[in-house]
This record gives C-alpha cells, sequence and structure tokens, in this order.
C-alpha cells in the first residue's frame, strides 16, 4: 500500500472513534452502524476518491473485519446456554431455521443474491452487525452486499428495540415473556439492553433476563459459522470439479477455510474455561476491541456505497429484511402464547 492508501486505513480510524462516542450517547444505534453511515456520508459528499484511497478502505474492510470477529470469540461463553437462557434456546433455534427459510424464498422473489440472503438471514435471527460480519468474510460476501445487509435489518431493529417495551405492557406479558420476545426478536445487543431498560423504566424493574435470552442467541453464532465455512468448501469443491481443476480436498480446504474462524473458536472455548477471567478487566477490552476493529471495517465499507444505489439496489433488501424481522417476532409472539406456562 502507499500512503493514500494508508491514509484512507488511518480515516477509517478516525470515523471508528467517532463512532464509538456517538455509540456510547445512545444506546439504539450500535457504533459500528454509526461507522457503517459515517463512510457513506464522506463518499457521498467528497469529490471522487482515487484507487489507492479505495484499496485502503478495503484493506480495512476485510483484515480489521476478520481481526475483530476473532475479538468477539472472546466475547462469547458456551455457559450461557444454561439456566434461563436455556429455556429459550427451542425459540432461538425455530427462529434461526424460520429466518434463514423466509430470507431465502422471499430474497428468490425479490432477485437477491444467495450472499444477500444469507446476510439478512443471518443478521436477523442471531445477532445483527457480528453476524453479518462473520458470515460475510465466511462466504466472500461483496461490500455491497454488506452494506445492503445493514441497512436492511438496521431499521426494523430501531422500531423493535423502541416498539416491544410498550407492546408487552398492552398486551399484559410478564418479564419472564418480554425477556423472551426482547431477546429473540431484537437484532443487535445494544439494542436489547435499550429496549429491556426502557422497560424496566417503566415498570420499575431492574432485571437482566432479555440480554441473558440474547447472549444465548449469540453463543449460536458459532454453530452458524461452522455450518456456512462447510457450505463455503462444499461450493468451492463443486466449481474446482466444473471447472476440471484438478485440485485436492485438502487443497480446497486450506484455500477456502476462513482461518479467522478457527481463532473465533479458541478465544470462545478460552472464555469458557474461564482463562480470560485471571486478567482483571480483560473481557471490557476485548468487548472494546471487537466492536472497535468492526467498526473501523464498516467505515471501510461505507465509501462503497452511494446514496442513489442504497434508495434503488438497496430497496429490495431493505424489504428482505422487513419480511425476515416480522417473521421471526411472529415466531417469537406465537412460542409465547403458547407457552405461558414454560416460560413463566
Amino acid at each position: 500500500m502507499n500512503k493514500k492508501s494508508y491514509l484512507a486505513v488511518g480515516t477509517c480510524i478516525v470515523i471508528a472513534i467517532i463512532a464509538t462516542y456517538l455509540g456510547k450517547l445512545q444506546n439504539i444505534i450500535g457504533a459500528p452502524m454509526i461507522g457503517l453511515f459515517i463512510g457513506m456520508l464522506l463518499v457521498n459528499i467528497l469529490p471522487n476518491i482515487d484507487k489507492d484511497f479505495k484499496k485502503g478502505t478495503t484493506f480495512a474492510g476485510k483484515k480489521c473485519l476478520n481481526l475483530g470477529i476473532i475479538l468477539a470469540g472472546g466475547t462469547l461463553n458456551f455457559t450461557q446456554i444454561l439456566g434461563f437462557g436455556a429455556k429459550a434456546l427451542p425459540l432461538i433455534i425455530i427462529n434461526i431455521c424460520l429466518s434463514f427459510t423466509v430470507a431465502y424464498l422471499v430474497g428468490k422473489q425479490l432477485k437477491q443474491s444467495w450472499n444477500t440472503c444469507t446476510l439478512v438471514g443471518g443478521g436477523t435471527c442471531i445477532c445483527g452487525g457480528t453476524a453479518i460480519a462473520t458470515l460475510a468474510s465466511i462466504i466472500k460476501a461483496k461490500e455491497t452486499e454488506i452494506a445492503y445487509a445493514m441497512t436492511a435489518i438496521f431499521l426494523f431493529d430501531i422500531l423493535a428495540a423502541l416498539l416491544y417495551p410498550y407492546l408487552a405492557g398492552a398486551l399484559n406479558l410478564t418479564p419472564n415473556q418480554f425477556g423472551f420476545l426482547a431477546g429473540t426478536a431484537i437484532n443487535d445487543t445494544s439494542s436489547v439492553a435499550a429496549s429491556e431498560a426502557t422497560y424496566n423504566a417503566i415498570n420499575g424493574l431492574d432485571l437482566n433476563l432479555a440480554i441473558t435470552v440474547k447472549l444465548t442467541r449469540t453463543t449460536m453464532l458459532i454453530a452458524l459459522a461452522v455450518i456456512f465455512t462447510v457450505i463455503t468448501i462444499r461450493q468451492q469443491s463443486k466449481n474446482n470439479a466444473a471447472n476440471a481443476e484438478q485440485t485436492s480436498i485438502s487443497k480446497t480446504v486450506l484455500k477456502v477455510f476462513p482461518w479467522f474462524i478457527l481463532g473465533f473458536l479458541i478465544m470462545a472455548v478460552l472464555n469458557t474455561v474461564g482463562l480470560f477471567d485471571l486478567v482483571k478487566g480483560l473481557d471490557k477490552y476485548l468487548k472494546t476491541g471487537y466492536k472497535l476493529f468492526i467498526t473501523i471495517a464498516l467505515a471501510g465499507v461505507g465509501f462503497k456505497i452511494k446514496f442513489k444505489e442504497l434508495l434503488t439496489k438497496g430497496i429490495r433488501p431493505i424489504i428482505l429484511g422487513g419480511c425476515t424481522w416480522l417473521a421471526v417476532a411472529t415466531s417469537s409472539m406465537i412460542f409465547i402464547h403458547l407457552f405461558k406456562g414454560f416460560i413463566g
């Protein structure tokens, strides 16, 4: 890379720092989404950006994304599936299957790419931007596909975070039932926290049931990452066969396997066995670090998106995001209604 490329990386870092600050001022819009929007804003108001600068933003978008995902593994804990979170596992698994089914079926009708459908489905059923970032690196999604998917789930995530605390009151949901609804049907962790804070304030409570369910749901990202890694390797093997390439399975795996996922899994295991607890405050640094690197990456992605394209090509992904969000929200409400006694 040359000076302009390094300048681009530095610009993405500055954007990420600003986005992180803005993200701390409120709890609804996370820093990664803010970083994406700032990048989009700059590329649309500045003069044409040359190729060297774009190379730098691409570098930030890929390398920082992978590093952020590795650090994100250190914030996951397999023991989160125990206790109250374990009760939500059946609903979480149902919503995962439903989200991808709706994403692929509706996406086909909307003529969206397999990658876009995968990102929207994963972002809706797991954990918003982090899931999109993880799956994008595995399936080699284009930067435009990442941006469209992020925007597609963002609008409905905000709507859910604002609506659910009041909907819970209108439907006379118990705290446990609200925890199920918010924890399984709001995408981003920060939005879940914001929604639960509103619910607690309205009802004079101090609970973290929704966050517990959400963390259990986030843990499922590990399984999803493994599944789509296998799918990607199989697709690459088929492509090699179709192109009459004499490539062994081992070479295909070495070429296609997203090695950052191995780091992601190792970090998750180390956190689960309590190794990171030996260093005081390390968990906070890991959370801050992974969000910062993902924000840097999404700032780079933002430099690839023009508002004109977002308002034309991006409309269908947004419709797709709305359909998957509605499907998951409906599923959670039906489950809560049918299993009131089980949930409590």
